[in-house]
């Protein structure tokens, strides 16, 4: 056998939402672990992080498409199906947290966080598993927040938008599960290091131990155990938050 028909068997991980920190920790992860791995993220550069897992000796392929938009999604699924093989690891790590007071919540920007946080979601799991599903195997892993599962002053947007990404996780666990495909939802419930975070939360940040912050590379070493659980022992549902996080 070939190296060519080799890398054709590799599964693929497909990473929906690969931005410059956890999304791209996720990514080289996967790489790491020996599969191929299609980043896919709305705008801005993704050559950057292709060529990181080139170099490391893995095999990438970056893709711009709005998970927002049907068609978009659609054709994503089948181009990562056609030129890397069978996706056997998603991950749905689109985000969409803002702050805003109610009487400053546009009907725009609730709309475009609910699309970000749980249309997008729909649409991408529907799709994955479109392939998934025949094949009965597969693994979902999708991205929550500690706005998962509790509402917070300024941030009815995205707790509206992250619990209903979270009931989505868990009604595709309880109807594909049985068909052999694991559904998980991952809460992260704290600060994650990156300049977005950093920006909207500047005095945490200051105040925060410096081993009191998520690390992107660490969040993405569950990511990969998840997706490496035996069928026996199946986790839902994790949650991560550093030591010191209140909650």
């Amino acid at each position: 056998m070939g190296e060519g028909d080799m890398s054709a068997k590799k599964p693929v991980a497909l990473v929906v939402g690969a931005g410059d920190y956890l999304g791209s920790a996720i990514a080289k992860r996967f790489s790491e672990g020996g599969l191929k791995v299609a980043i896919s993220r709305r705008r801005g550069n993704l050559s950057s992080l292709v060529g990181s897992i080139s170099d490391s000796g893995g095999e990438a392929i970056g893709y711009h498409s709005d998970a927002r938009n049907e068609d978009e999604v659609v054709e994503l699924m089948q181009s990562v199906e056609v030129q890397l093989g069978s996706i056997d690891v998603c991950v749905y790590n689109v985000g969409g947290n803002v702050s805003f007071p109610i009487l400053k919540t546009t009907s725009q920007v609730y709309r475009k966080v609910w699309e970000m946080c749980a249309f997008g979601g729909f649409l991408v799991g529907r799709e994955v598993l479109k392939y998934m599903i025949p094949r009965k195997r597969g693994t979902i892993l999708f991205t929550g927040a500690s706005a998962s599962i509790r509402g917070k002053s300024g941030y009815s947007a995205f707790s509206g938008g992250k619990q209903a990404l979270r009931a989505l996780a868990q009604s595709l666990a309880r109807e594909v599960g049985p068909e052999g495909i694991h559904i998980s939802h991952v809460i992260i419930d704290g600060l994650i290091k990156n300049e977005n975070a950093r920006k909207l939360f500047p005095t945490e940040f200051q105040s925060r131990p410096k081993d009191g912050i998520l690390q992107p590379f660490q969040i993405a070493e569950v990511y990969w155990q998840l997706y490496n659980q035996p069928k026996s022992a199946w986790t839902f549902e994790i949650d991560l938050r550093p030591y010191s996080e209140p909650w």
